[in-house]
This record gives C-alpha cells, structure tokens and sequence, in this order.
C-alpha cells in the first residue's frame, strides 16, 4: 500500500498508509493528523491546507479554480500549497511528503 508523509507543526515525521483513492485530508483523519477540514472536504474552507514538497508538487494534477480561489484564504500560503482534501492518493504518489502550516484559518468561524 502507498505512503505519505506528513511533517506536522512540531517537525515529527509521520509516515502512514495511504490507501489509493482517499484524499489527504481522510488519510490525515484516519491517522490522527492534526488536519481541521472544517467544511469536511466540500471545498468551502482552507483548514486542509498543506504544504507539497518541491519534487511531489509537479506530479499533482492542476488545482482546480475553486482550489485556488480557496488558498487564496490560507494562512502561510506557499508556491506548493495544496489542500488536502483536493489530492487524491494514487500508486504513483507512494512516498508523497507534504508539511502542514504552522497555523490554519477557519473563516467558518470568523
């Protein structure tokens, strides 16, 4: 079975099964990532934001619109932001590393 790595806000690595067809964020939540996903992956937040590493960034398909019009609400927006309910685990992304945000925004709440 696939694998991720998530580096979390305190800089341990945690390498967890990932298996193929679930997003970031349920893999997170099966795993107890510290990952919010308040709107529950419907694409109505950025409190799944993570971090893509430089080589994993460029095997992702494209962000949709909608993707991108959310990290625009992101704290610590970066070159390889990503929102964890938008990447979709496949073979191919075995060994994916992606490092959650010091911090979230939930606009939900503001």
């Amino acid at each position: 079975m696939p694998k991720v790595v998530f580096i979390e806000r305190d800089g341990n690595h945690k390498e967890v099964e990932a298996p193929v067809g679930l997003s970031l964020l349920e893999i997170a939540h099966r795993n107890d990532v510290d990952i919010e996903g308040a709107c529950e992956g419907s694409l109505a937040c950025s409190t799944c934001h993570v971090i893509v590493e430089d080589k994993w960034f460029k095997r992702l398909e494209e962000p949709s619109e909608d993707e991108e019009d959310m990290l625009d609400l992101a704290f610590d927006l970066q070159r390889t932001s990503r929102l964890g309910c938008q990447i979709v685990m496949t073979e191919e992304l075995d060994g994916l590393i992606v490092r959650l945000p010091g911090d979230t925004r939930n606009m939900l709440l503001e």
